[in-house]
């Protein structure tokens, strides 16, 4: 593994730190910002037609995920990279599905400032907040660096997702950026260790990279044989039990 893609990988896991923070700063959110991002997600464009293959992303949007998963998840002797893994298929799935379109969320207001404990306390739906952080991260990149996320560098890459992540970076139309980057986060890492019917943890790479027996949850005497050790079977997904 170099050092670039040792770097990366730690961001993977460090940025845990961040997903929290943001997490619990997401329902912090002034009532301008509000009113701003309500404004901001009519105005993103669908830009492009959406790619063979998926649901949801439009050509942009696509070229955007498949950067930041291959970038979160570099290919190295630990995992394929994160295209390869699914991850992004399975967040167009998840944006396309109905989390994405926010069914068993309080979507009728009032939106006002919140406290940590109340959770998500945005106008927006979990794909609107995507697709409108997207086009606001693209045009801080364009800003900074002349060109769009998926186009720049990859040091230019980490240093958007630093700031993303630390709050450093600020959005002009106004939409909360920690907001955007825990849902960003939490997508990726799902797509890694998911149950591989949703797309994502393709070939069941994410779980033999962290030793997850699987499905079956009859493994509680396995623990002391195992500890330390590798477990010996391959582990099972949903659709190997039907």
């Amino acid at each position: 593994m170099t050092k670039q893609e040792l770097d990366r990988r730690d961001f993977l896991k460090g940025a845990v730190v961040g997903g929290a923070a943001a997490a619990g700063g997401t329902a912090a959110i002034a009532t301008p910002e509000i009113a701003l991002a309500q404004q901001a997600a009519p105005a993103v464009p669908a830009a492009a037609p959406a790619p063979a293959g998926y649901a949801f992303l439009n050509l942009d949007e696509a070229a955007f995920v498949e950067a930041l998963v291959d970038h979160m998840v570099p290919a190295d002797e630990i995992s394929p990279k994160g295209t390869d893994l699914g991850v992004n298929i399975y967040i167009d799935r998840a944006l396309a599905g109905a989390w994405g379109k926010g069914e068993r969320l309080y979507m009728q207001g009032p939106w006002k400032l919140g406290t940590p404990s109340q959770g998500y306390q945005l106008p927006l739906t979990p794909a609107q907040l995507y697709r409108a952080g997207i086009e606001a991260t693209n045009a801080h990149c364009r800003k900074a660096y002349g060109k769009s996320f998926d186009r720049i560098e990859d040091a230019q890459r980490q240093e958007v997702l630093i700031g993303l992540s630390t709050g450093k970076i600020s959005f002009g139309n106004g939409l909360p950026v920690r907001a955007f980057w825990a849902t960003l986060y939490q997508t990726v890492i799902e797509g890694m260790y998911s149950d591989p019917i949703y797309g994502g943890n393709r070939n069941k790479a994410g779980w033999a990279i962290i030793g997850f027996p699987g499905v079956i949850a009859v493994h509680r005497d396995h623990v002391e044989q195992y500890r330390g050790k590798p477990f010996p079977n391959k582990p099972l997904g949903i659709s190997d039990m039907s």
